[in-house]
């Protein structure tokens, strides 16, 4: 299944979305070392469009197997390493709404300073889902595995799962070179 970008799906987006997932090739966590650009795919899931709105940039791996979990766009040129655990993933599902609104832009490109990372914020392993051992991102301080397969030879597809939350959210990373 291709999912182009910025379309809309009919019908239960989430199992569809969660078939095309699985269909994918597994990738090991060797291979996703680097940075790597991403956007979201509109699944029918609260965060829908919410790190968009904030200018997530996408997520870098580093090669003892940490990772910069959430990386937004500061200022042109400037990314910014965001500690997650300053948003609990329970409280940021149920203000979904309003990550969408240009307040929430607004006061986010403020408070980033504040919100830094002062070092990586997941770790990066091989992990089984569905019986299929992939790249999966652990975060240090939330309940949230980034599950990870290749869509090409640049490009890998995410799935975000929260413990005791059936729903995911899916986005995908197109990785940078230079």
């Amino acid at each position: 299944m291709n999912i182009p970008e910025g379309e809309t799906m009919r019908g239960d987006q989430q199992e569809e979305m969660a078939a095309w997932f699985r269909s994918l090739e597994p990738i090991q966590p060797k291979d996703m070392v680097g940075l790597w650009s991403g956007v979201g795919i509109p699944s029918g899931h609260p965060l829908d469009g919410v790190l968009e709105n904030l200018n997530w940039f996408g997520k870098r791996f580093h090669s003892d197997m940490r990772a910069d979990a959430l990386l937004f766009t500061w200022r042109p040129g400037r990314l910014v390493p965001i500690e997650p655990n300053f948003f609990p993933i329970g409280l940021a599902i149920k203000i979904a709404p309003f990550g969408r609104t240009f307040v929430a832009r607004h006061c986010f490109s403020y408070l980033q300073k504040l919100l830094r990372a002062r070092g990586t914020t997941a770790s990066l392993r091989l992990q089984a889902l569905d019986g299929v051992e992939t790249a999966a991102m652990v975060y240090d301080k939330q309940p949230i595995v980034d599950y990870f397969r290749r869509i090409d030879d640049d490009g890998i597809a995410g799935m975000m799962c929260v413990h005791d939350d059936p729903r995911r959210f899916f986005f995908k990373l197109r990785k940078l070179t230079g």
